[in-house]
């Protein structure tokens, strides 16, 4: 599985949107940093994936990922593809028995094909929209997130290199 996080939040950047001629389209925008994370794991081949909504970014987040990740898929061994973050080679990490981490190169996000997840989910539930409060953001990412289905992963994430390694 490819294992990567995200931030989701109040703070937005305007994005294209289509309009009549001769309109110049209104796109609210607002600066308020507050965030909800989205820690999030995918199988390419099958489009299996785990998401998790969690307030930070950190060491102690990550490990609630990593035990809940375990507890899903507790009769495999999952190969975890993680990044090069802090908190994926932190020494404070408890490492379930069933997942045994890797590594790709520092600076290769195209090698981590959950990165391309990120962007559907903003596309889908983050365009040109100001939010409330942050619980409204968190309730917008977990919809998004239940919207992908499996096919919509695989077809995101099935790049031909990963799929030849299973064939």
């Amino acid at each position: 599985m490819f294992q990567d996080e995200a931030g989701f939040g109040r703070i937005n950047k305007p994005k294209y949107c289509w309009c009549g001629e001769g309109v110049r389209p209104s796109v609210p925008c607002h600066h308020i940093r507050e965030y909800y994370y989205a820690f999030g794991a995918v199988e390419p081949l099958t489009g299996d994936s785990f998401f998790l909504v969690l307030p930070k970014c950190n060491s102690v987040c990550m490990n609630e990922f990593l035990r809940d990740l375990s507890r899903t898929y507790p009769n495999d061994t999952i190969l975890l593809c993680c990044d090069g973050a802090a908190w994926h080679k932190s020494g404070a990490l408890e490492i379930p028995e069933n997942i045994e981490r890797f590594h790709i190169p520092p600076y290769t996000p195209e090698m981590n094909p959950i990165e391309q997840i990120w962007k559907e989910i903003r596309k889908r539930g983050f365009r040109n929209e100001v939010f409330a409060t942050l619980n409204k953001v968190m309730d917008r990412l977990c919809d998004t997130i239940c919207s992908l289905s499996n096919q919509t992963i695989s077809s995101i994430t099935g790049r031909e290199w990963i799929l030849k390694c299973f064939n």
